[in-house]
């Protein structure tokens, strides 16, 4: 047994041989089944977006969602949905918005607004 596993650690089998298989099969096994059972940490980073930048995705034929920085809309001024309407056109001409929704982070601070617009 001791003699098999030092062949295995030291990779002497031939290749195409039973335990070159089962070497290769236990290294893509490891491969493919770790991640569903250990967390490595790396997940997609949120966009983030500078304030006068705005990110647009297609949802589907004629429809859009923008995403806009908090910082480009004022609280405090005109009504929301106008700031909104204003900035998106600013970027892609003449839409309607459908809806829009505030993109808050963990403690609650509103980061974006995120706006579905149509043609």
């Amino acid at each position: 047994m001791g003699k098999i596993l030092r062949s295995y650690l030291f990779w002497t089998y031939e290749r195409g041989s039973f335990h070159y298989d089962v070497m290769v099969t236990l290294i893509l096994a490891f491969i493919f089944l770790t991640p569903h059972f250990w967390n490595y940490g790396d997940h997609p980073q949120q966009e983030k977006l500078a304030a006068g930048n705005v990110l647009v995705k297609i949802a589907g034929p004629g429809s859009y969602v923008y995403e806009i920085p908090a910082a480009a809309v004022h609280q405090d001024q005109a009504p929301l949905d106008g700031q909104l309407q204003q900035e998106i056109q600013s970027v892609s001409g003449a839409v309607v918005l459908d809806r829009y929704l505030a993109v808050k982070e963990s403690r609650g601070k509103i980061t974006a607004y995120r706006v579905w617009a149509h043609r």
